[in-house]
């Protein structure tokens, strides 16, 4: 284990104005430097000299497309070491009661963790897939099981569990950090969350994380949750 290595990734994602960048990024879009600056507060100068050291340290990826150019997260893996950053950065506020997580009740309610759905939706759906024996989470990893086709048919969603990216787990836990309960990562957790996007269940906003529940969406999702399940979102 390089710890040299360890420290300086740490020591670039510390910084206030990186640290916002970052998270700004978590909803799985590319950002020009101008409208990362923006976010981060900072001026379009010092944003490209942030940028370029995340770039350099592999935190970040620069896509060019045209006279554009484009900055996301580099993988899922820096997704998951920033949302598990934010778990812990939770544990430590004071007064103890505090809510963890984000504050807005929309970021509550339904929102992207990178390429996956988060928030109380998240939680509710990974708790019906568990509650019709679809899938199992546990700490270490998550399966999926021969009822799953069953319990997706409601939403006229279909997964091949025959399907393999290259080697990839089809379903893992994720701890939510609001919620501090799973919801669900991998290939099943971005097909369920792409699933909800494209047929007009959620629409993301213009910028940010957090993704709406429509009309339809609400119809739709009492419906295949059941109305108590749906209540909790």
């Amino acid at each position: 284990m390089n710890t040299n290595e360890i420290a300086r990734i740490a020591s670039l994602v510390g910084v206030p104005a990186r640290t916002t960048m970052l998270l700004a990024l978590m909803d799985g879009r590319a950002y020009t430097a101008h409208e990362l600056a923006r976010i981060g507060g900072v001026a379009p100068q010092t944003a490209s000299g942030h940028l370029s050291l995340l770039v350099e340290a592999g935190l970040l990826v620069l896509l060019k497309q045209g006279r554009h150019r484009y900055h996301r997260l580099s993988s899922k893996e820096v997704a998951t070491m920033l949302e598990g950053i934010m778990q812990v950065a939770a544990l430590g506020r004071k007064p103890p009661r505090v809510e963890t997580g984000p504050r807005d009740p929309g970021m509550r309610r339904a929102r992207l963790c990178y390429d996956h759905l988060g928030g109380r939706l998240g939680v509710v759906i990974a708790d019906y897939l568990m509650a019709e024996q679809a899938i199992v989470l546990e700490p270490d990893g998550g399966t999926l099981t021969g009822q799953l086709q069953a319990a997706l048919a409601p939403i006229d969603l279909s997964f091949d569990q025959a399907e393999s990216i290259n080697s990839v787990p089809l379903c893992r836990p994720c701890l939510d950090w609001s919620e501090r309960r799973f919801h669900i990562a991998g290939p099943l957790g971005q097909r369920i969350c792409n699933h909800l996007l494209d047929n007009d269940y959620l629409r993301r906003r213009e910028a940010g994380r957090e993704l709406k529940v429509t009309a339809k969406g609400a119809k739709a999702l009492c419906h295949w949750l059941g109305a108590k399940r749906w209540s909790e979102v």
